[in-house]
């Protein structure tokens, strides 16, 4: 189950492997996911120390959860993989020119993930044949259904 997306990746990025990691998060953080209080339009993945990090993921605060905590929504989260994913993910990124993109944030088996895209950047012209082919698409879709009628 879908918590939220980050449509903006895929119009800015094609997108050729997906991993789903885990977050470290607070309890408060969670909650506040729960509630649907979270955006990802403006997160990115980096590396540091041999770890993944994920930035700029803003998770604002409840009203209920956060009088006694001092809550910063927009803070420094790890996210936790596998050894030999991190390392193939690094080799890429830094090698192969790859970025690393949050795709969404969803439910699995109770816990929250984060679907993250090993991404190559797209240019100008590939995002416009990208949307005139979803666009023609769409066309044929409409035909077929007015000819079925």
């Amino acid at each position: 189950m879908s918590i939220v997306q980050n449509r903006k990746a895929t119009h800015d990025y094609s997108i050729e492997e997906r991993f789903e990691a885990g977050l470290v998060l607070l309890g408060w953080e969670v909650k506040s996911i729960r509630a649907g209080r979270v955006q990802l339009g403006e997160a990115y993945v980096i590396v540091r120390d041999g770890a993944l990090y994920l930035l700029n993921a803003h998770i604002g605060t409840l009203q209920t959860t956060s009088t006694h905590v001092v809550a910063e929504p927009t803070r420094t989260r790890k996210l936790l993989l596998h050894a030999r994913e991190i390392s193939k993910l690094i080799g890429k990124v830094e090698r192969s020119g790859y970025t690393l993109v949050p795709l969404d944030l969803h439910y699995a088996k109770g816990r929250v993930k984060l679907a993250l895209g090993l991404a190559k950047g797209k240019r100008q012209f590939e995002k416009r044949a990208d949307e005139q082919k979803r666009e023609w698409q769409r066309d044929q879709r409409r035909l077929l259904k007015q000819r079925t009628r």
